[in-house]
């Protein structure tokens, strides 16, 4: 099990080593969250590598991540447990052809651990030889306030309570990241119980560090045009904005087309890489795409 990072600058380091670029202030903020075992709340736009520290953070130190995907209707019960109906099924089945008269002690079988189905948060509060795991909460602003109250609950003492099996507390507390796109605000009191940190879309220099990190094999010359064209991009006036994810992802496209340098014709072929919006492909195409192109070229040349 590896060690929890002693200082910012070693979290930066241990974060690198999983080719996941982070500026100082996402290192403090991080380093706090280990130290100090509080839950880290990760809130920005969507692309902005907020899920994927929380991956990085699981590799560098050798724990297991466990990730709860939020969606709208999400409930205490999808997120904690369920009972495997259909076995249940079965067994009473089983039981009934082989004459079983014991109905408490078929029950609480039926009711044991062998058919439990654990999902995300039942599975954070087991123990582990590697210590205790990333739970990653991911967008949780998808999720209605009812789940937001259960979840504040749940978090405050690291415990689940199932009715037929009673509390489960978890040995050692997880390493709990949650992160909002903010397509609706989540609840102070939630946000009280964590450390909190906004992740914003990366300046040019760090951007380019995380090509560099991502994918290597691309051109300097190349990766400048490509960093410098999807930070104007994001200055348009477009319905979504491209994230540090399309980036990477329009990067390897170029790659696979073998491209060593951006052109119109370029980027009009390959808009669905960074683009995920009809209307925004749409305005795009023709002259717009080579403005914004000159434009990112010329901030570029030196002053």
């Amino acid at each position: 099990m590896t060690q929890t990072p002693a200082s910012i600058d070693a979290v930066q380091t241990m974060l690198g080593a999983q080719d996941y670029v982070c500026d100082r202030a996402l290192g403090t903020v991080t380093f706090l969250a280990l130290t100090l075992g509080k839950p880290l709340f990760l809130e920005g736009e969507p692309g902005t590598g907020k899920t994927e520290i929380a991956k990085a953070i699981a590799r560098g130190l050798g724990r297991r991540l466990i990730r709860l995907q939020c969606y709208e209707g999400l409930d205490a019960g999808s997120a904690v447990y369920e009972w495997n109906f259909p076995a249940q099924m079965v067994a009473i089945r089983t039981a009934e052809a082989e004459g079983v008269a014991d109905r408490n002690l078929l029950k609480s079988e039926l009711f044991g651990p062998d058919y439990l189905i654990e999902r995300p948060l039942l599975e954070a509060m087991r123990p582990d030889e590697a210590g205790a795991p990333v739970l990653l909460i991911d967008e949780l602003d998808r999720t209605d306030e009812p789940f937001e109250a259960f979840l504040l609950e749940a978090l405050s003492d690291y415990q689940v309570t199932i009715p037929e099996l009673g509390t489960i507390k978890a040995p050692e507390p997880p390493i709990v990241i949650l992160t909002s796109n903010r397509t609706r605000e989540v609840h102070d009191a939630l946000k009280r119980r964590c450390l909190y940190h906004w992740v914003d879309y990366p300046d040019f220099g760090r951007e380019m560090e995380i090509l560099h990190a991502r994918v290597p094999e691309a051109a300097e010359t190349l990766s400048r045009e490509i960093v410098a064209f999807v930070q104007r991009l994001r200055t348009e006036d477009i319905f979504k904005r491209p994230g540090v994810a399309e980036t990477i992802d329009w990067a390897k496209c170029l790659l696979a087309l073998d491209v060593i340098a951006l052109s119109p014709q370029v980027i009009s072929d390959t808009l669905g890489a960074i683009l995920k919006y009809q209307d925004d492909i749409a305005r795009l195409q023709g002259s717009e795409a080579k403005r914004i192109l000159d434009e990112a070229r010329a901030s570029l040349e030196p002053a």
